[in-house]
C-alpha cells in the first residue's frame, strides 16, 4: 500500500492514498464513488466513528487494522488513524464546460507538492471552478499534495497533464481572461479588472513564468508589496490573487 507513494505504482494500480481523518471524511462525503477501501486503526475507530458510519452507510468497505499495519500502509511517519485508497478524479480539459467557468487556477510547472496542494486548497476556499495542473507539474495524487489539500481535492474539478499552450488556447477560445501572476507585471492586482471570467496562471517556484507564457496571457499582474519583503512565495501569492478575485466575483 505504501508503494502508492510512487507515481509509477499509482498509475499502474489506478489508485492513490488519502491519509488522515479530514481527507478521508471529504472523500466519503463528496466522492464516495471514487473510494476503493478505507482502513481504520482499531484504537481510532471510536474516535472517527462518524467517518466510519458514513462510509458504511455508503456501502464502502471499511477494514480495521492495527497501528503497525496502518503505519506500514501510509506515506507519513505519524498516521492519524484513517487511510483511504481512491481512484483518480481528474477530468479531461475537453470535458469541462468552460463557458460556465468564472474562476480558474492554472499551475504551470509547479513542482513543490506542498505549494500545489495549498493553492488547490485556497482555490476551493474561495469557490474557484477549476484547477489545472500542467504537464511538468507535480502529480496531483502525490501523497504530499493530497495531504496539503486537506480534503479539498475532492471538492472541485481538477485537470492534469495538459501542455501549457493548450491550456491557454482553450481558455482563450472560451473567452476567459488569462492573468499571468508575475512580480514584473504591467499592472498591479488592485488595477486589474476581475469582474469577468478569468484564470490565474501561476508559475514555477524558482523561475516563475517564462516569457512565452507571459506573452500568451492577456495581462501580466503583480501583487503590490508595500513592506520590505522581497517577494511572496507561490502559495501566498496565489492566495492573495484568489481572494481578490473572490471579493469581486462573489460580491452581491
Amino acid at each position: 500500500m505504501a508503494a502508492l507513494g510512487r507515481r509509477s505504482v499509482r498509475e499502474r494500480e489506478g489508485l492513490f492514498l488519502a491519509e488522515g481523518p479530514q481527507a478521508v471524511r471529504e472523500a466519503v462525503r463528496f466522492r464516495p464513488d471514487l473510494v476503493d477501501e478505507i482502513f481504520v486503526e482499531t484504537a481510532a475507530a471510536t474516535r472517527h466513528a462518524d467517518v466510519v458510519a458514513t462510509a458504511r452507510d455508503a456501502g464502502l468497505a471499511v477494514r480495521e487494522v492495527t497501528a503497525d499495519v496502518l503505519a506500514a500502509m501510509c506515506d507519513t511517519t505519524a498516521p492519524q488513524g484513517l487511510l483511504a485508497t481512491c481512484r483518480p478524479l481528474d477530468v479531461p480539459l475537453a470535458d469541462v464546460d468552460l463557458s460556465a467557468v468564472r474562476l480558474v487556477v492554472v499551475l504551470t510547472h509547479v513542482r513543490d507538492p506542498g505549494n500545489a496542494g495549498t493553492v488547490l486548497r485556497g482555490a476551493d476556499a474561495v469557490g474557484a471552478d477549476l484547477v489545472v495542473f500542467s504537464s511538468g507539474s507535480v502529480d496531483a495524487y502525490n501523497p504530499k499534495v493530497v495531504r496539503s489539500t486537506v480534503g479539498s481535492l475532492f471538492h472541485l474539478p481538477v485537470v492534469v497533464g495538459v501542455d501549457v499552450p493548450d491550456i491557454l488556447a482553450a481558455l482563450g477560445r472560451a473567452g476567459i481572461t488569462r492573468l499571468a501572476a508575475d512580480g514584473g507585471g504591467d499592472v498591479t492586482l488592485p488595477q486589474v479588472d476581475l469582474d469577468r471570467p478569468h484564470a490565474w496562471i501561476m508559475g514555477n517556484e524558482a523561475w516563475g513564468l517564462p516569457a512565452q507564457i507571459r506573452d500568451a496571457c492577456d495581462e501580466v499582474v503583480s501583487v503590490p508589496i508595500p513592506g520590505h519583503a522581497e517577494s511572496l512565495n507561490l502559495a501566498m501569492a496565489a492566495t492573495v490573487c484568489l481572494y481578490a478575485s473572490a471579493g469581486v466575483l462573489r460580491a452581491p
